[in-house]
C-alpha cells in the first residue's frame, strides 16, 4: 500500500510539472514569444535603481530593485523582466536606468534596440556594464 502511495504521489508531481510546461506553451508559444532580461557586468560606476521598459512604444515592465537584488545581480544573476508575445516583424526595445552614476550623481540613461522578430522565441538582454576607459557605465542591448 505504501508503495501504491508513494507511486501515486510520484505521478501526481509528473503530471503537475507537465501541466505548467503546456500551460507555459499555451500562453507564450514558441513563435511568437519574446523575453526581456536585465543583468550587471561589476557595476561599480552604477547603483542601479530602477528600470522601465517599453516595446514598440507600450509599457511592458518597471521594476524598483532592493539592495539585495542588486547584489545579486553584481553576483552575476539575471533576472527575467517581462514575458510576452510578439507577431513577426519589426520591433522596438527602449529601456531606462535610473540610479546613481560616478560621484554619486543621479544617472538616468536609455538604449533602444530594433530587431526582427521571426518565427524563433527571442531573447533580449538588457545590460549594465563598467567602462574603465571613459570611467562611466555603459547599457546594451543583446539579442540571443
Amino acid at each position: 500500500m505504501d508503495t501504491r502511495v508513494q507511486q501515486l504521489k510520484a505521478d501526481v508531481i509528473r503530471l503537475n510539472r507537465d501541466l505548467l510546461v503546456l500551460e507555459e506553451e499555451l500562453l507564450f508559444p514558441a513563435g511568437t514569444q519574446v523575453a526581456l532580461f536585465v543583468s550587471m557586468d561589476v557595476g561599480r560606476l552604477f547603483e542601479l535603481e530602477s528600470v522601465q521598459i517599453k516595446l514598440d512604444d507600450k509599457l511592458v515592465a518597471t521594476h524598483l530593485y532592493t539592495p539585495l537584488e542588486v547584489q545579486a545581480l553584481h553576483r552575476g544573476g539575471v533576472q527575467r523582466v517581462f514575458v510576452g508575445n510578439l507577431r513577426g516583424g519589426k520591433h522596438r526595445v527602449d529601456a531606462f536606468f535610473t540610479g546613481r552614476g560616478p560621484h554619486e550623481r543621479d544617472y538616468k540613461r536609455a538604449t533602444t534596440l530594433e530587431f526582427e522578430k521571426g518565427t524563433e522565441p527571442r531573447y533580449i538582454e538588457l545590460r549594465i556594464k563598467d567602462t574603465q576607459a571613459k570611467l562611466q557605465p555603459e547599457f546594451e542591448v543583446k539579442v540571443w
